[in-house]
């Protein structure tokens, strides 16, 4: 068994902040055994909640197995640091910037881009203000 380097390797960042919020998704030309099996692991070994998918879920319309993989991968995938290596599930996934969302079936963003973005609202004024006392301290002392 060969173990690339590239699967020991957590989260590198969050993709939301570089290229705005993505989501994850079946590939289009996935087949349907590639798709269910990696539907499988990340709802069994990859611990997402499936419930959604299953009968009766928000999410279990359309009964389909690239609608029901893409919101399985992109649960994964959100949960998981909106890492590239996060949307691989073996070639059947891929990164979107369409929200997959439709009637009550909500994909989620990423829980830390959410936060992220109220801390920073929240910090803001007072931040800049202190940014700016700083850069006039540090040019009235060269002068």
């Amino acid at each position: 068994m060969t173990i690339r380097p590239e699967s020991l390797v957590g989260p590198q960042g969050n993709t939301t902040f570089l290229d705005g919020t993505t989501w994850c998704v079946a590939r289009p030309g996935a087949s349907q055994a590639e798709l269910q099996r990696a539907l499988d692991w990340a709802c069994g070994i990859g611990r997402v909640d499936c419930s959604v998918i299953e009968r009766h879920g928000d999410c279990y319309e359309p009964d389909t197995i690239v609608s029901h993989a893409s919101f399985a991968f992109n649960a994964y995938y959100q949960t998981n640091g909106n890492n590239r290596i996060a949307c691989y599930f073996g070639g059947t996934a891929t990164l979107t910037k369409i929200n997959p969302s439709y009637g009550k079936c909500s994909y989620d963003v990423s829980k830390s881009e959410v936060s992220a973005a109220r801390s920073l609202s929240k910090y803001k004024p007072r931040w800049l203000l202190l940014m700016c006392i700083g850069l006039l301290f540090l040019i009235s002392r060269r002068g």
